[in-house]
C-alpha cells in the first residue's frame, strides 16, 4: 500500500471519528429531534434541549473520545513494548492496578491530583510485575501472568468495596463497570490525550525499532534497557488517567491498534498512533451511545459494552496466533 493511500485512510478514520462524536452528541435516552439538538448545540433552542446537549452530552462525548484515545495509545505502547498485538492495559491487569490505586485513594479521601498519583502507582506496580513474571517467556505465560494479576486486583477491589461506606458504594460499583458519568473534567482528558499523541509521534521511530526486538534495537543504536522502562511508565500513566476518568474500560487498547494495522497494512507507529487515537475515540463514543440507548431511560455501564465487543475479538486474535 502506498503512503498516499495510507494518508487517505487516515483521513477516512478522522471523518469516522468526527461522525461518531457528532452522533454521541445527537443521540441519547432523551427523545430530542435532530433540529432541536442542533439548535441547542449552536447556542439556540429551548432551555431543556440546551441543558441536555451542552451540559450533559457535550462533556460526556468529549470525555468518551479522550478516554478512548488514551486507552488506544496505551495499547499501542504496550504492544510495541511486549512486541505482541494482544497486549492491552485491561488484559494485562494494568487497568485493574490503576483501579485499585484509585479506589484506595477514594477511601482515604484524597483529592483529584492525589488520586491520579495513587492510580498511576497501582498501574505501575501491576505492569512491573507482569514484565517481571513474563520476562523472556512465551506469549501464553505473559498473558497468564496478566490474567492472574488482574484477578488479584479484582479480589483487592472486592475488599475495598466491602469496607467502603454505603454512600460511596453505588458510585464505586458503577465506576468499576466503566462509567463516563465520572468524567467531570473533559478538558483535562482531552489535553492528556493530545499530549500523549504528540509524545508518541515524537518517539515513533524509536517505537518502530523497539518493536523489532532488542538485538535490532542495539544494532540501530537504541538502548532498549532505557527505552523499555520509559515506554512502560508512559503507558501506565495514560492508563491511570483514563481509568480515573471513566473506570477500567476494557479492550479499547486491544481493538483500536489492531483495526488500524489491518486498515493501513502497516506497523509504522507514525501512522498507527494517530489512527489508533482516532479509532479508539470513535469506538468509545459509539459504545457510549449504545450504553445510553439500549435500555433507555436507564444507562448501562460503557465498560460492559466494550467488553461484549472486545472479548470475542481477543479470542479471535488468540486463536489466529495459536494457528500460526
Amino acid at each position: 500500500m502506498t503512503r498516499t493511500t495510507q494518508y487517505w485512510i487516515l483521513g477516512a478514520l478522522a471523518a469516522l471519528a468526527l461522525l461518531s462524536f457528532a452522533a454521541s452528541l445527537l443521540a441519547g435516552s432523551a427523545d430530542l429531534p435532530l433540529g432541536r439538538s442542533l439548535a441547542a448545540l449552536w447556542g439556540g433552542g429551548d432551555e431543556l434541549a440546551t441543558t441536555i446537549v451542552r451540559t450533559i452530552r457535550l462533556p460526556r462525548s468529549l470525555s468518551a473520545f479522550a478516554v478512548g484515545s488514551l486507552l488506544a495509545l496505551a495499547g499501542v505502547l504496550l504492544q510495541a513494548l511486549f512486541r505482541n498485538p494482544l497486549a492491552d492495559p485491561f488484559v494485562l491487569g494494568v487497568s485493574g492496578g490503576a483501579a485499585v490505586g484509585a479506589l484506595g485513594g477514594m477511601l482515604l479521601g484524597l483529592g483529584l491530583a492525589n488520586l491520579q498519583w495513587s492510580a498511576t502507582a497501582g498501574a505501575l506496580l501491576i505492569g512491573a510485575l507482569v514484565m517481571l513474571l513474563g520476562r523472556g517467556a512465551e506469549l501464553s505465560r505473559l498473558l497468564l501472568s496478566g490474567v492472574v494479576l488482574a484477578s488479584a486486583c479484582g479480589a483487592l477491589t472486592t475488599v475495598l468495596l466491602a469496607i467502603a461506606d454505603n454512600g460511596q458504594l453505588r458510585g464505586m460499583v458503577f465506576w468499576l463497570a466503566g462509567d463516563l458519568g465520572w468524567a467531570l473534567h473533559p478538558e483535562l482528558d482531552l489535553a492528556a490525550a493530545g499530549a500523549a499523541l504528540i509524545a508518541v509521534l515524537l518517539f515513533a521511530r524509536s517505537l518502530n525499532v523497539l518493536s523489532a526486538g532488542e538485538l535490532r534495537s542495539a544494532t540501530l543504536g537504541l538502548d532498549a534497557r532505557l527505552a523499555r522502562p520509559l515506554v512502560f511508565v508512559v503507558s501506565a500513566l495514560l492508563t491511570s488517567v483514563a481509568v480515573l476518568a471513566a473506570g477500567p474500560v476494557g479492550f479499547i487498547g486491544l481493538v483500536a491498534p489492531h483495526l488500524v494495522r489491518l486498515a493501513l497494512r502497516s506497523a509504522d507507529h507514525r501512522l498507527v498512533a494517530p489512527g489508533a487515537a482516532l479509532v479508539g475515540g470513535a469506538l468509545l463514543c459509539l459504545a457510549d451511545i449504545a450504553s445510553r440507548t439500549i435500555a433507555a431511560p436507564r444507562q448501562l455501564p460503557v465498560g460492559a459494552i466494550t467488553a461484549l465487543i472486545g472479548a470475542p475479538v481477543f479470542l479471535l486474535l488468540l486463536r489466529r496466533r495459536a494457528l500460526r
